[in-house]
């Protein structure tokens, strides 16, 4: 039994699901994520070996903005294989990404094997907690996805990419519901315990000059918040 494996590499695959499963349907293949999705890779290649399969091949899918490298996929898929208890399927991956679903023909002309020797999940440069000053997170819960988060999300990084902010000065991170969703797109700054709404492209980027360059929270798109202690 062999399987092919249309794998979303980012958090805009993962909003895009819906199209990835009917490219795999249409290969009769299946679909997993690298992260903030399900399945996870691990996941469905447990499924697969489990079922029997004797091949396996991975395929990366990058449809937006921000995906990591695609030495991810094999890395995951790598620390998946040296863990894997009983059989262990041959795992193959394709050596490029599909930018296009119309690609995937094109890019499973050239895989792969995932040998064992693949570069591990761990490093000693992610041991410490990092030294960011502010941390941006940003809503990719369903309804802030619906009315226009990812280009949000695209408007901020590349903001504190043209500032020249890097991680060590502001780390973004992507969340589920942050809870006021009738504000949609939400986004909040920590520590700063400053809350964002209807954050559209042009305010994201104006959140970027005010706010994480020159400390100035944006009052325009702020959002109240009430602090209740416990007594």
């Amino acid at each position: 039994m062999s399987a092919l494996v249309l794998v979303g590499m980012s958090v805009t695959d993962v909003d895009r699901r819906s199209s990835l499963l009917a490219e795999a349907a249409s290969r009769q293949a299946s679909v997993a994520f690298l992260q903030m999705g399900d399945p996870s890779l691990s996941l469905e290649l447990t499924r697969l070996a489990d079922l029997g399969a004797s091949s396996i091949t991975l395929v990366g899918v990058n449809l937006g903005p921000l995906a990591p490298a695609h030495s991810w996929l094999r890395r995951i898929a790598g620390h998946w294989w040296r863990e894997r208890a009983g059989a262990r399927p041959v795992v193959t991956v394709a050596t490029r990404l599909v930018t296009s679903l119309s690609s995937v023909d094109d890019v499973l002309l050239e895989v792969k094997p995932i040998t064992g020797a693949e570069a591990g999940v761990m490093s000693a440069a992610w041991e410490s907690v990092p030294g960011h000053v502010r941390q941006v997170l940003i809503c990719r819960g369903p309804r802030c996805t619906a009315v226009g988060s990812e280009e949000s999300m695209r408007a901020l990084v590349l903001g504190l990419a043209q500032a020249g902010l890097g991680d060590d000065d502001v780390l973004v991170t992507h969340t589920g519901c942050q809870f006021p969703c009738n504000q949609a797109p939400v986004v909040s700054v920590q520590p700063d315990d400053v809350w964002y709404g209807a954050v559209d492209p042009a305010a994201a980027e104006t959140i970027v000059r005010s706010h994480l360059v020159e400390g100035v929270p944006l009052e325009s798109h702020r959002l109240p918040r009430e602090v209740h202690l416990r007594k």
